[in-house]
């Protein structure tokens, strides 16, 4: 089975074609299909216009309304969640991604990759206000997740199911399931999919995304190096003041010693003393993050490993709360 999630916010224009071409795409597929469409709280049609596709189609499309604007990222993982598939394949609903590439990517699954992604080479889109702060971004997060892409921000892309389970989408951080889907092990692979300009409509995002971007890439950072040891990321933090502190205090003896110039003179010993706080303050936060880490592993029974298969043996094994299954 295979899942197409598509988030839909305000392409009333878009509906009646996309899902003529997601028919005409899908219709001779050697697999079962299905899409889910998911309304991320459009003020238009859109609604109305699924709704009529869904009752034309009830075997292959299913409408998830979400009762407000959430954003992309919450649709996603919306129609993640009420996919029934073994392969996801997320895609805009704008009509500049190709329907005609789910095959392709579909069989480069096959292939025994766990993530294909999308590469829109030929980009149909502004080139100042859109190709180029991608290309930047794009290139940014490669260096710093050290999963290197070219287009993390294209939404056609093929998941087996199993990556998808193991964590949660929040904020805008959609375009960074390769980095998590990495983490949880998974073979990643890029293929470049056709990308055609925009009939309908304007575009949800501008200029002003970078800066989210950043942002949930810091987070990125923290949760796939960090995420079970934080007083690494807090103690550095804190041991970098602690330093600055102590480099500040011996500048100051020096200036006392030597220049005969007073304590008092300089602002060195009011630097001195908020570098050392906040160094104290950086390891108590990394120490209370440590706790609130446990809890939050072993209150939910969680692990923080994860297990691909076991092969031999016939022992029960013990579960993380102490107790044996067979």
């Amino acid at each position: 089975m295979i899942s197409v999630v598509i988030p839909m916010y305000n392409e009333a224009e878009s509906v009646e074609v996309l899902c003529d071409q997601l028919r005409a795409a899908l219709s001779t597929a050697p697999w079962s299909w299905e899409v889910v469409f998911v309304n991320d709280g459009s003020s238009d049609e859109t609604v109305a216009r699924l709704t009529d596709q869904v009752q034309r189609f009830p075997d292959r499309f299913r409408l998830v309304d979400l009762q407000r604007n959430f954003g992309q990222t919450a649709a996603l993982m919306a129609g993640i969640d009420h996919a029934k598939g073994d392969i996801i394949v997320p895609m805009d609903g704008d009509l500049q991604n190709d329907p005609k590439d789910i095959a392709r990517l579909v069989a480069k699954i096959g292939e025994g990759f766990d993530v294909v992604s999308g590469w829109r080479r030929d980009r149909q889109d502004a080139s100042f206000s859109r190709v180029l702060p991608s290309r930047i971004a794009n290139k940014l997060i490669s260096v710093i997740s050290g999963v290197h892409l070219h287009d993390y921000g294209c939404s056609l892309k093929a998941y087996r199911c199993d990556v998808l389970s193991g964590f949660r989408l929040y904020g805008e951080m959609h375009r960074f399931v390769p980095i998590f889907a990495r983490w949880q092990g998974a073979k990643i692979t890029e293929m470049v999919v056709d990308h055609h300009p925009r009939k309908f409509g304007t575009s949800k995002y501008g200029l002003e995304r970078i800066f989210k971007v950043l942002l949930d890439l810091l987070l990125v950072k923290f949760l796939t190096q960090y995420d079970t040891k934080p007083i690494y990321v807090f103690g550095g933090v804190g041991a970098m003041f602690f330093g600055l502190s102590g480099i500040g205090a011996i500048y100051a003896i020096w200036l006392k010693l030597f220049n005969n110039i007073s304590f008092i003179q300089t602002p060195l010993p009011l630097m001195v003393m908020f570098g050392a706080m906040t160094g104290i303050m950086c390891i108590l936060l990394g120490l209370l993050a440590e706790v609130l880490v446990r809890i939050y592993f072993e209150s939910q029974g969680k692990t923080q490993y994860a297990v691909r298969s076991v092969i031999g043996g016939h022992d029960a094994a013990r579960q993380p709360g102490g107790e044996r299954t067979v």
